[in-house]
């Protein structure tokens, strides 16, 4: 009996491969992040209350599904009876306006001085190294506590700290990855047909980096949002009566056994939201890098 066999050039095309790759995405991750978007955006809508309103007889109240809560608070209220939803909610919009204002003026600037040091090379590269390392060595809680100390704390004063600290984590990645690519064929042909060097860096160098530096400002998101509530939680972030995550963690601290839903819910909402965030660029980084995407 004759057996048939396919020829060895013929291509296997696996039908199912879409399918493994439309399951492997992070659902819930990007579940999260919509959501928490969309409050941010639409908090004046979705809020119930006014974060700042006081009601001193409904103070402590409990949230709705436990004994003495209220439908008309569903989360609970503070210490001053305001209520602790409507303050999550427009907490959520000062971290994200944290983390985009943060990550946009140190990524930017991290992008342009590593792009700068990998490309030049020599004692370019070695002085703005060692910038970046001395940068590094400073404590970006410190940083933060001094500016607020000389500049008074709040919105800008944050964004400040972290765009001090975290330019020179971008720096030293993405110069990393611009050695590498200086290295590559394209780059010594651009070199030959006479391109300046800043044509080189703009057109050349930036788009075979640009996937590093997404994923970072991914990685990033989480980091700045745990900065900005530490802040608030050591009074030198977003001054009261303003809502933020960190400062309602503090406020419930010496509450937490009788009133527990005053730090629990807002500690709740920054791990929620920054392990959503750090799962999310974990995805993007292999979805972005061929090699890793076979694994």
């Amino acid at each position: 009996m004759a057996i048939t066999t396919a020829p060895a050039d013929v291509a296997v095309v696996d039908d199912a491969a879409p399918q493994r790759e439309f399951r492997r995405l992070p659902w819930v991750s990007f579940a999260v992040i919509a959501v928490l978007a969309l409050v941010a955006v639409l908090a004046p809508l979705i809020a119930t209350h006014s974060p700042t309103e006081q009601s001193l007889p409904d103070k402590l109240r409990p949230p709705a599904w436990q004994e003495g809560g209220s439908t008309k608070h569903l989360l609970g209220t503070d210490l001053l009876g305001r209520d602790v939803f409507s303050r999550l909610v427009y907490g959520a919009r000062v971290s994200l306006t944290v983390a985009m204002f943060a990550l946009l003026s140190g990524g930017l600037i991290g992008l342009a001085i590593g792009i700068l040091a990998g490309y030049a090379g020599g004692r370019t590269d070695s002085a703005l190294m060692r910038i970046v390392d001395a940068t590094l060595t400073f404590p970006t809680i410190l940083i933060a506590l001094v500016l607020a100390v000389s500049l008074g704390a709040g919105l800008g004063t944050i964004v400040l700290a972290i765009t001090v600290i975290i330019w020179a984590r971008f720096a030293r990645v993405v110069r990393g990855e611009v050695l590498t690519v200086k290295t590559r064929d394209f780059v010594a042909l651009a070199r030959v047909h006479g391109c300046s060097h800043v044509r080189i860096m703009a057109i050349h160098i930036v788009p075979n980096v640009l996937n590093t530096f997404m994923v970072l400002m991914t990685l990033h998101i989480g980091f700045v949002i745990i900065v900005e509530a530490s802040l608030s939680f050591l009074g030198a972030g977003i001054p009261p009566p303003t809502p933020s995550w960190g400062q309602m963690v503090a406020d419930g601290r010496s509450h937490i056994a009788s009133a527990w839903w005053l730090s629990a819910l807002p500690g709740a909402a920054i791990m929620l939201v920054v392990l959503s965030f750090n799962l999310f660029g974990d995805w993007l980084r292999d979805w972005l890098d061929p090699r890793l995407r076979q694994v």
